[in-house]
């Protein structure tokens, strides 16, 4: 175990915090790019109408209105109170700081960021990666020093 091992303050020292969390991290994923891609539609709905208001110039945010969409997404709802997007509050996950502050709107866009570019790099083995980490921190994770556990085991911790 390394120094900064020891020094790693994690939401919960029990093992059930972390009991199948890769798995209903995948399922997360899905149900959270459902919902952004539904998001998306009334986005670019807006999108249109602020290109004729604009004659033409709105219509340059299409290519990046998916990514726009997302980082608002992820960043209000992980960077929010519940430290959660919808899916993983489906799945009964929050995003945990290891060093126990919450998490904030630009951490939660980072490790979206991250997750985009490891995902780009590495796919499909980032989620394998969480098969060989303790507590199946992903490459994001590791990064950021974030941890996913089950949200139950963090509310009851954090009261």
């Amino acid at each position: 175990m390394s120094f900064r091992d020891e020094n790693l303050r994690l939401p919960s020292q029990d093992w059930r915090a972390y009991q199948g969390v890769l798995s209903r991290r995948v399922f997360a994923f899905l149900i959270d790019y459902a919902i952004v891609a539904l998001l998306w539609i009334p986005a670019a709905v807006v999108v249109f109408f602020l290109g004729i208001i604009t004659l033409g110039l709105g219509f340059f945010l299409y290519p990046i209105l998916f990514v726009v969409v997302a980082m608002l997404y992820f960043g209000l709802t992980v960077g929010g109170s519940r430290q959660a997007s919808p899916g993983m509050s489906m799945m009964g996950l929050t995003l945990a700081r290891t060093d126990g502050r919450p998490m904030d709107f630009l951490t939660a866009i980072v490790h979206l960021v991250l997750f985009w570019v490891g995902n780009a790099l590495l796919t499909p083995f980032i989620v394998l990666i969480g098969l060989f980490t303790d507590r199946g921190r992903l490459l994001q994770d590791l990064l950021l020093g974030t941890v996913m556990v089950r949200a139950e085991s963090y509310w009851a911790a954090r009261a």
